[in-house]
């Protein structure tokens, strides 16, 4: 099992950048390891994933050229730079791990974390 902790999340203005990680309890190199987006009354949103071996990675259009998501498996961490943020990208972010591969569903991966939130004035 892995213990996934978010941190990174805070206040943004349109334009800002942020950096949010994920820290794993144990090792990830065999995960897959994605983040997702949810806003109050919304369904989950892809936002990205990536490979165990950084195989990818891979975005959706709304944050594609702004988010870059990278990987440290020595360290059992996960980044994602989110630059030129929009309101829209405001929400509680959760960072995710798959067992096998690569995946912009959510229901297939097994383990989560609590989620850090990136806010806004308005």
């Amino acid at each position: 099992q892995v213990h996934l902790v978010e941190s990174g999340g805070g206040l943004v203005q349109p334009g800002d950048s942020l950096r949010l990680s994920c820290a794993a309890s144990g090792p990830i190199s065999t995960y897959g390891m994605g983040w997702f987006r949810q806003t109050v009354g919304k369904e989950r949103e892809f936002v990205s994933a990536i490979g165990p071996s950084g195989v990818g990675p891979i975005y959706p259009n709304s944050v594609k050229s702004r988010f870059t998501l990278s990987r440290d498996n020595a360290k059992n961490t996960v980044l994602l730079q989110m630059n030129i943020l929009k309101a829209k990208h405001r929400g509680e972010y959760f960072c995710a791990a798959i067992t096998n591969g690569i995946s912009m569903r959510d229901w297939k991966y097994v383990y989560w974390g609590q989620g850090t939130e990136v806010t806004g004035d308005s």
